[in-house]
């Protein structure tokens, strides 16, 4: 081969350091935008089928719904504001097991346990109750299906609204984003879930013993309240469940202060005992209340006249539900329904009886007392909710945070537990007596009500990613401690019907590519010039 020309060989030199100097400046222009927190969709099996995202980690080039109708999407990842969301788009692409790279639905700040105040985004916030409600339905379709790809969620603000507003433009030029029509990158670096071993559950219960006579040798009647305090939903790290159930774990922390007080003195405490249970594994079915029911022994179980089980009571308006097992006829049922439906009318509302039979056939349990029934206690739930709910459904997901509950609903529920309560144990039947009358050393504190509110409504309780000591249950136990006497754990682990797996929190790093349009116009004129030479 004859020798190159010192005109060629300049030329080629010339070329190919053009060439990586492009490279180097694609290297260079792909700069880090951003950072956000992201939280990860749930991951679990149930009975062994595979259920939520199943996948963690993610590199893909970032796309608007404004995608290019022939796009595709395998390599991309969407982000998706819940403002701008169709249903109808995420149910097909389920439905038609449609290839993705991955989804990041982008909430507004309301649902952010760290909006302490309410305060929402720049956005304004006259459809709520409309976001409220596609965010619900959203949430049940995705922790219903299998999805192959990683799916987060990620909170509006300033800096990520820019980004995607960058993304929407470069959608309408109809080209995908690539290192060489630009856009930007999702990058999250994260191991591949792990199944969680053992998921822990545990049950705090405390006791204040009611006053005996001296002739009264027989065992002293109980009543227990109880509220299971864990949550269930499409992002584990999100799920604070303000009304389910922190509503009624704040009623129950409450309740037991008032009672203390009462019960300090031997003069104004009462012929029951008062048995408070703080219980683990609700949204599965009461797990953790049956296998706690199960460690009483005979004499315990025997002694309780009721159970009065706390859950959902902090977002009502004018009524609420008692739900039960037992027939309305039955005498313990009849005298809870009278005692609370008597101090509701004197309070200014209204509480209905809902009467629903057992399955025992059935493993399912609709609501916490039915643990208690199937033991044959008497029981019964007092909630907002008219119906039970599906199986992990508002169990404290995504649209249950305190931004749509009120401390003063929460206030008027403590009145009716507590009156109705002292009216059992006291003996005040039909009688218009105010105990824990306002302005006095036994009223409701609004503000301890609130600043449990506040904390449980910070706080993801999904039971199966807590520690064995985890100190959300340890600050429980010390609160209950403060108000109760023999405060205890009962430790169990969940049954295997579920299977969760980890990784709820990631970090989402956005690059933006950046054209080096001159440099790649400048390396086509030497690559032309090259080829006329040859």
């Amino acid at each position: 081969m004859a020798p190159r020309k010192p005109r060629e060989r300049e030329i080629l030199f010339d070329s190919v350091i053009a060439l990586v100097f492009i490279l180097v400046a694609c290297v260079d222009l792909c700069d880090g935008a951003t950072v956000v927190d992201v939280y990860r969709l749930i991951q679990y099996d149930m009975s062994g089928v595979p259920f939520g995202s199943r996948l963690a980690s993610l590199n893909h080039h970032a796309a608007s719904l404004h995608f290019s109708a022939h796009a595709d999407l395998s390599r991309t990842v969407l982000l998706i504001p819940l403002r701008e969301l169709n249903i109808s788009f995420v149910k097909e692409y389920i439905a038609e097991s449609k290839p993705l790279g991955g989804l990041i639905f982008l909430l507004p700040r309301m649902f952010s346990f760290e909006n302490k105040d309410g305060i929402v985004s720049n956005h304004q916030d006259g459809s709520k109750e409309s976001l409220k409600n596609v965010l619900a339905e959203l949430e049940q379709i995705l922790i219903h299906a299998n999805l192959p790809y990683p799916v987060y969620f990620a909170f509006e603000d300033d800096h990520i609204d820019a980004v995607l507003a960058d993304i929407k433009k470069n959608d309408v030029t109809g080209q995908p984003a690539t290192a060489t029509t630009g856009g930007y990158k999702f990058v999250v670096s994260a191991a591949e879930p792990r199944k969680v071993v053992s998921p822990p559950i545990t049950n705090i219960q405390g006791w204040l013993a009611g006053l005996k006579t001296d002739d009264d040798a027989h065992q002293l009647p109980t009543i227990a309240i109880v509220a299971s305090y864990d949550t269930f939903g499409a992002a584990p790290a999100l799920s604070v469940g303000s009304d389910s159930n922190g509503s009624g774990i704040v009623a129950l922390l409450e309740v037991a202060r008032l009672f203390s007080l009462l019960y300090s003195n031997p003069k104004t405490r009462g012929q029951y005992n008062l048995l408070f249970g703080l219980t683990s594994g609700g949204p599965y079915n009461y797990n953790g209340t049956r296998k706690w029911l199960r460690s009483f022994d005979q004499r315990l179980r025997e002694s309780i006249d009721y159970a009065i089980c706390l859950d959902s009571i902090g977002s009502w308006e004018n009524e609420l539900w008692i739900h039960v097992s037992k027939p309305p006829e039955n005498a313990f049922i009849k005298k809870i329904v009278e005692d609370f439906s008597s101090v509701a009318e004197e309070l200014g509302f209204k509480v209905n009886l809902k009467h629903k039979k057992i399955n025992i056939s059935n493993p399912r349990v609709a609501w916490e007392h039915e643990q208690f029934s199937r033991l044959r206690v008497t029981a019964a739930t007092l909630s907002e909710l008219s119906t039970a709910p599906e199986l992990l459904e508002k169990t404290g997901g995504l649209v249950d945070s305190r931004h749509f509950v009120s401390e003063e609903t929460i206030v008027r529920s403590v009145k009716l537990i507590a009156e109705s309560l002292a009216r059992h144990i006291y003996g005040h039947q039909g009688k218009n007596i105010q105990i824990f009358a306002d302005n006095t050393n036994l009223a409701v504190n609004p503000s301890y009500v609130r600043s449990w509110l506040d904390v449980l409504s910070q706080t993801p309780r999904v039971a199966p990613f807590f520690s064995k000591d985890d100190p959300f249950v340890m600050a429980l136990k010390k609160e209950l401690e403060d108000h109760t006497d023999e405060v205890n754990l009962h430790r169990d682990v969940l049954d295997g019907m579920f299977t969760f797996y980890d990784s709820t929190r990631a970090k989402l790093n956005i690059y933006q590519f950046f054209l080096p349009i001159v440099k790649i116009d400048e390396y086509c004129r030497y690559e032309i010039e090259l080829r006329k030479i040859k």
